[in-house]
């Protein structure tokens, strides 16, 4: 009786030893594909391009937008057309460009 309880546990730790071997294998496969992955993904190239805005209604000519979208060139010419208190229409923006 104790030989059979003694061969049963050894069977159980066995057992328990092989699943988390085959855990540890499953796990090193997914970290491996994942970094795959990535190491795949080409990385960005953002490229300086003039974007021409719309002529508005009222406005002083053109502006050319360098790495800046137009949501943000428009945010920044409204500061600074209320910051000198000035209408925005009588302001002449030539580029507007990140500076990084």
């Amino acid at each position: 009786m104790n030989l059979e309880l003694t061969q049963q546990q050894n069977n159980i730790i066995t057992l328990a030893l092989v699943a988390v071997l085959a855990l540890m294998v499953i796990i090193a496969v997914i970290r491996k594909a994942v970094a795959n992955k990535k190491a795949a993904a080409a990385p960005v190239v953002v490229e300086e391009v003039p974007v021409e805005a719309p002529k508005a209604p009222g406005s002083a000519g053109e502006v050319k937008l360098y790495n800046v979208e137009p949501k943000t060139a428009a945010m920044l010419m409204a500061i600074v057309a209320d910051k000198l208190q000035k209408p925005l229409n009588e302001l002449r923006f030539i580029s507007i460009k990140e500076v990084e």
